[in-house]
């Protein structure tokens, strides 16, 4: 009996040695979880919601963090700088740098800016012009030279009257008066024309103006609307070649 009861203590724990341990996922005390390492899991959380969000609260791991030292801002520093990056962008290592050369600037050598240079030199340095300093109008002339200057001037102004306009000549008929006056359309027959060949006439007398107006005009002072002796209004509507009234009557209905 005492025989059977050590061969089974022995058995288990032969079988407690050899099963392996159960990390503790549920520590309260400490908050660690399973896969943190030494880092709590709420830590993991805030991490990574942080990132996720992008409001710059997430700050890297130590191991993310470079050892470079920054650039302290000097002109000699801005300089190097400056030639580091020029001889990095340098189209094959035959000229002065991307853009620093005649030929990549559509051949016109460009000014090459560095703190090392020289100030350029001031063209046509001057200073103001007489007109704006003070000393040099001094000496050409006075306050009593103004003065007098002034009053030269507003002897010579001259205060111009209006007058009443000249009354209207009587230049020919009136084609904006008869266009109000008349309310045919245009080809509707109220006068009488007889005669032979009026499309010839109508085309040889209209020929010789430049505009319908004139043509008008010379229509009414030859006898028109009435008459016709020139053959200007073979349709008999008071419109000589082809003259429209419309404009007119338009213009004066606003």
């Amino acid at each position: 009996m005492i025989t059977r009861t050590l061969l089974a203590m022995t058995a288990g724990g032969l079988l407690a040695a050899c099963q392996p341990a159960i990390p503790d996922s549920g520590n309260i005390n400490t908050g660690r979880g399973v896969g943190f390492g030494d880092g709590s899991f709420e830590a993991e959380q805030r991490a990574r919601d942080a990132a996720l969000a992008g409001d710059g609260s997430y700050m890297p791991a130590a191991s993310e963090v470079t050892a470079q030292p920054l650039d302290d801002g000097s002109p000699e520093a801005t300089a190097a700088e400056t030639a580091r990056v020029l001889a990095a962008t340098r189209p094959g290592g035959a000229s002065n740098g991307l853009g620093n050369d005649a030929a990549t600037n559509s051949g016109v050598t460009p000014v090459n800016a560095s703190p090392s240079n020289p100030p350029p030199a001031a063209v046509n340095a001057v200073g103001i012009s007489n007109e704006n300093n003070f000393d040099a109008v001094s000496g050409q002339r006075s306050i009593q030279d103004d003065a007098a200057r002034v009053a030269a001037n507003r002897a010579q102004y001259q205060v111009v009257q209006p007058e009443a306009l000249p009354e209207r000549r009587n230049v020919g008929p009136n084609i904006v008066a008869y266009a109000l006056q008349t309310n045919q359309s245009v080809g509707q027959q109220i006068y009488s024309r007889i005669g032979f060949n009026k499309a010839r006439k109508f085309e040889r007398a209209c020929a010789q103006y430049g505009h319908a107006d004139q043509a008008q005009i010379a229509f009414l002072e030859a006898g028109g609307p009435e008459k016709d002796r020139l053959g200007m209004d073979p349709d008999g509507d008071g419109f000589a070649c082809d003259w429209d009234p419309t404009p007119f009557r338009r213009a004066a209905q606003g």
